[in-house]
């Protein structure tokens, strides 16, 4: 066997070690990163036009799974509350429990004095097309209102209801994090309440969407090796014959 045999041996049989164990890595961040996105996150199909336009009649979210006492201004959540028909509902948390929420100053809401720019609103449409008087938002419970605000079933709509249309902490099933279908991405981060305290981080939700494209990229690139190694060394056989036959 000449050298440049040996040496395309030793290089397939590397090229096939390496193919081997990038398909075995793919495999697990591509599982791995379903199995975590199964664990951490739920998907919810939103029913109606409340929280238009950040949320549509339709779509399909992902929402990570949280415990109530993780809520901060601006989130939006899912959450069941008996009183609202104990079904799973989306809205935004504009206050929490020690807040006192009302609109409208100047069109604009405001929470513990403080005027709120809601960038999420529809285009055209002003804060003051819900009026709220100045309500103290008990501890432990959630002020939530839609970003369609003319056309929500939120808290202004159980404001003579035990806790001025509040509902507990523990109401709250998840966070909605991205916008799964039609495929508009992310949420924005509620940046406009920063002023009142800390706002939340997203979830883990990119770091699950990396593992399962890295893990399926390397997948199908290990599995392409073989066919296109063996297509190579056909080629470099014929070379090598067309070579030898014209050195004879």
């Amino acid at each position: 066997m000449s050298g440049t045999s040996r040496t395309d041996e030793g290089r397939g049989r590397l090229g096939s070690k390496l193919s081997g164990f990038a398909m075995a890595l793919g495999c697990v961040l591509f599982l791995g990163g379903f199995a975590w996105g199964a664990i951490v996150y739920q998907p919810y199909t939103v029913p109606t036009d409340s929280m238009s336009p950040t949320i549509t009649a339709g779509d399909r979210v992902l929402a990570e799974r949280i415990d109530g006492s993780d809520v901060t201004r601006g989130d939006v959540v899912v959450f069941k509350q008996a009183s609202w028909g104990n079904m799973p509902m989306v809205k935004r948390v504009v206050a929490v429990g020690g807040d006192t929420v009302a609109c409208c100053t100047e069109n604009k809401l405001t929470v513990n004095g403080k005027k709120i720019d809601e960038p999420y609103l529809p285009k055209g449409s002003a804060a003051e097309a819900t009026t709220i008087p100045a309500i103290k938002v008990p501890e432990g419970r959630l002020f939530l209102l839609g970003d369609e605000r003319s056309g929500s079933l939120d808290s202004t709509a159980h404001l003579t209801e035990a806790g001025s249309g509040t509902v507990p902490r523990s109401s709250v099933d998840a966070r909605v994090d991205a916008v799964a279908w039609p495929m508009n991405g992310m949420l924005s981060r509620p940046t406009n309440f920063e002023s009142l305290g800390a706002i939340s981080e997203p979830g883990p939700l990119r770091l699950v969407l990396t593992a399962i494209v890295v893990g399926a990229a390397l997948v199908l690139g290990g599995g392409a090796y073989g066919p296109i190694a063996k297509r190579a060394e056909r080629r470099r056989g014929r070379t090598g014959t067309r070579e030898q036959a014209l050195a004879g």
